[in-house]
């Protein structure tokens, strides 16, 4: 992605993705931050001269209704787009239930942030569900290859 980048370009490049870190790295699976930032980010991209643009990205995501924000690797921020909820479901037993918690941000008129936390799989709906159970266990496996790879290579 090339600068600006704008909320559409963010939720496309989640999309496309399908899994898709905040700002974290592991393995094959890519970091928003690093997107917006066009390299790779040392340290925090609090510091990145794009971290303005980062922040826009990072937030347009959050709150579109078709991203999961959960920490589904790692435990780090972590987004999952909804074309991709049927096979987590269906592999919901491979990681710690914790992580696959929706977490919305949540700001108070005084200006606080909070992490509102809504468990799994409390977040679902009956037609998710459906379609996870009518999934095919190799397609799921397949859609999620990246965090599954992670989650089996974490001791």
């Amino acid at each position: 992605m090339s600068a600006p980048v704008t909320p559409a370009q963010a939720l496309a490049f989640v999309e496309r993705h399908g899994i898709v870190l905040e700002a974290a790295r592991r393995g094959a699976i890519p970091s928003l931050a690093d997107a917006v930032a066009g390299e790779p980010i040392r340290g925090n991209w609090w510091s990145h001269p794009k971290s303005r643009a980062i922040f826009a990205a990072t937030r347009a995501v959050r709150d579109a209704p078709e991203v999961l924000v959960c920490r589904l690797v790692d435990g780090k921020v972590s987004f999952v787009h909804a074309r991709l909820w049927p096979a987590l479901v269906r592999f919901a037993d491979r990681f710690p239930a914790p992580h696959l918690a929706r977490l919305r941000e949540i700001h108070s008129e005084s200006g606080a942030h909070r992490i509102e936390e809504t468990p799994f799989p409390d977040w679902l709906d009956a037609d998710i569900i459906a379609s996870a159970r009518s999934l095919d266990e190799a397609a799921a496996r397949a859609a999620l290859d990246a965090a599954l790879a992670v989650v089996m290579a974490t001791p």
